[in-house]
């Protein structure tokens, strides 16, 4: 198609990819997801690799890997993915397995729920900010609010603006 000739070693969908089900998309050959900014997009995205959003999503992303919201990008709904930074704007349910990094030019609203998390100064983080209870990091299950962490001390649950 295109007047491009077909490669004769093309057999299945495997071709000039690793066949193997484990997650290493940062340079990988999964390779990077990228919605530019300027485009706009409503709905429901699966994606078993990184993506980097610098324009528009409304809806729900299913991410097996990092999501990457850009300076000039905004997503707007349901979120789900094994790490996350956020360098623009958020609004929804976020919920990170692993590491969430907000930083200094990001404004993240909503219900957050995360395993490890990271914010630089200037980060905007507004609502229900939550430490899953599946974290391993040694930092305690979140969800109990009255009962004492792991150095004695009780447990707080706190909105950071």
């Amino acid at each position: 198609m295109f007047g491009g000739k077909q490669p004769s070693n093309t057999s299945g969908r495997s071709a000039g990819r690793s066949t193997s089900s484990g997650s290493t998309p940062s340079g990988g050959a999964a390779g990077l997801n990228s919605l530019v900014k300027g485009t706009h997009v409503e709905g429901r995205i699966t994606a078993p690799s990184d993506i980097r959003i610098e324009g528009t999503l409304k809806g729900d992303l299913e991410c097996e890997a990092k999501l990457i919201i850009g300076p000039s990008g905004v997503v707007e709904g349901n979120v789900r993915c094994r790490t996350a930074m956020v360098e623009g704007k958020f609004d929804g349910t976020l919920v990170v397995a692993d590491l969430l990094e907000v930083r200094d030019s990001a404004r993240v609203e909503g219900e957050i729920t995360y395993g490890k998390l990271k914010i630089d100064s200037g980060a905007v983080l507004l609502g229900t900010v939550k430490m899953s209870s599946g974290n391993a990091g040694g930092g305690g299950d979140k969800s109990g609010a009255d009962t004492p962490s792991a150095n004695g001390a009780p447990k707080r649950e706190r909105a950071v603006a």
